[in-house]
């Protein structure tokens, strides 16, 4: 028998798995770590800390499962997307990482659409606009913030890739994170020598780059002995964690959407080719599916909004332990008729990507009155979140990119009313699977893949992920929605000049 790990390094921790041949999961674990943000909408974290947790976890697992680790075939690396790590010609790490999620690099992203002759200009080169989250920006805040780190730099890695460095001793990519960094061309999936150039940005600073499912190396001694597995151990490509929660859920053909509410939202749809939006207000990157790619729509705050809410706001609700604090919260919320009384809450709490892709937008409760309680706030909040993600909906509907079935996943499927509220708000049916593992379970089965366990993603997804029910609209409550959603897209645009005067006061 041959057995499969799945590494996915998040924001907040690193999760672990191992499966089988079948798909069946033996065991996971999970490490947390820290998250620096050393002024309002900077965040940064120490690699080694991710490196420290993949052991960690590793080590859990095989201990849990009692598999003999020779017989342990290959490793699937996910992790949090658009990271940069920047290293030395000796592999010493410069500085802490930029993470997907800090907001410094605006001046950046004007500098990347000026060189590319316009914003019309860049989405032809690599298939999106500048954002501040994305890696190339972060390349060129170091070169103009701290040149001392800069003329160090010798290679700049995404996180998972560090992971891989770690483990392979080679600097490689794949496709679908590396459509992140701004710096590939998304149609070729390769680097895009062109934007390089009028970035004067060496090659050399990037690793190679190849297809998900494809071997990237095998475990040296050193990394062997840590984890306590063999030197025969294979590594692959592996996917960004949104490309990789998507194969988690079988999100591989067309057709096929997810929606993924975790500390971002996410709405992944699959694509056979490249379809672009003009407006850049959706990201266009390659897929982990060999040869494909996928649309998404990314919101900063989803579920990070609800958290910043219940521990921040609401924390000791009365007699409810600080563990069954959302469960409680939920369950306030629950109670109140869908719309909350009127009450609209904006959840862009760090910035926003899709669709305004503004740094500097900002959250806010508008409609608030005498009659609102607690309750009826954390249902606005989570009815904010859902609105957020029917923005990106509404943006591939409108390409005419087919959605046939969307699949929940993350905290959003795991919460009965977030799981009717996603129905109700979007106007379509909303299915689960029976087992929900997320990225980690994704990269597992791209590793059997790699390892030849099966012929392709898609099969090795329809072999293994099974749908387990589906919740469908309430007509009153989708009535409710589809009034509320216009007056919510239209908050933005009226609020947007005291947004950008309030970030610019706290900066």
């Amino acid at each position: 028998m041959s057995y499969y790990l799945g590494i996915d390094i998040g924001t907040s921790g690193t999760k672990t798995l191992l499966i089988d041949q079948s798909g069946k999961v033996l065991a996971e674990a999970d490490a947390g770590y820290p998250m620096e943000q050393p002024r309002p909408g900077w965040t940064q974290q120490d690699p080694e800390d991710w490196w420290n947790a993949t052991v960690k976890t590793v080590r859990a697992v095989m201990r849990q499962s009692k598999v003999d680790k020779n017989d342990v075939k290959a490793i699937g690396l996910s992790g949090q997307m658009h990271g940069s790590v920047f290293l030395d010609a000796q592999d010493n790490v410069i500085r802490p990482a930029l993470l997907w999620n800090d907001q410094r690099t605006a001046v950046q992203c004007e500098s990347i659409t000026s060189a590319a002759g316009s914003r019309e200009e860049l989405i032809k080169l690599v298939a999106n606009p500048a954002l501040t989250g994305f890696q190339a920006p972060k390349i060129l805040w170091l070169r103009d913030n701290e040149k001392r780190n800069f003329d160090k730099l010798a290679k700049v890695l995404l996180p998972k890739d560090d992971i891989r460095r770690r483990l392979t001793g080679e600097y490689v990519s794949e496709v679908s994170d590396a459509s992140g960094t701004l710096l590939l061309d998304v149609q070729a999936r390769n680097w895009s020598t062109e934007l390089l150039g009028r970035l004067q940005l060496d090659r050399s600073l990037l690793p190679d780059v190849v297809e998900s499912e494809d071997v990237t190396g095998k475990l040296t001694a050193a990394a062997a002995k840590q984890l306590g597995l063999t030197t025969q151990c294979q590594v692959v490509g592996g996917a960004g964690d949104c490309a990789a929660g998507a194969i988690g859920n079988g999100i591989v053909r067309s057709g096929l959407l997810s929606t993924s509410i975790g500390t971002s939202g996410v709405m992944f749809v699959h694509s056979d080719e490249p379809s672009i939006d003009a407006a850049g207000r959706l990201h266009t990157f390659c897929h982990a599916v060999r040869g494909k790619w996928h649309m998404m729509g990314v919101n900063l705050t989803s579920g990070g909004s609800l958290q910043w809410w219940v521990e921040n706001v609401i924390q000791g609700l009365a007699g409810v332990p600080a563990a069954k604090s959302f469960e409680a919260a939920t369950a306030e919320a629950a109670g109140v008729p869908a719309g909350s009384g009127s009450l609209v809450f904006l959840p862009y709490l760090n910035g926003e990507r899709t669709p305004h892709a503004d740094p500097h937008a900002r959250g806010a409760f508008v409609g608030m009155n005498l009659t609102h309680d607690r309750a009826a706030m954390t249902r606005s909040v989570m009815e904010g979140i859902t609105f957020a993600l029917r923005d990106s909906l509404a943006i591939i509907e409108s390409m005419g990119v087919p959605v046939r079935q969307i699949r929940a996943s993350g905290g959003g499927s795991k919460n009965k009313l977030w799981r009717q509220m996603q129905a109700d708000v979007f106007g379509k049916k909303i299915t689960t699977l029976k087992v929900e593992q997320g990225p980690a379970y994704g990269v597992a089965l791209l590793a059997a893949v790699g390892d030849g366990a099966y012929k392709s993603i898609e099969q090795a997804c329809k072999a293994t992920i099974e749908v387990a029910e589906e919740t469908k609209p309430d007509a009153k409550a989708k009535a409710t929605y589809n009034e509320l959603f216009p007056i919510y897209r239209d908050l933005y645009g009226n609020l947007k000049d005291s947004m950008h005067r309030l970030a610019e006061l706290s900066s």
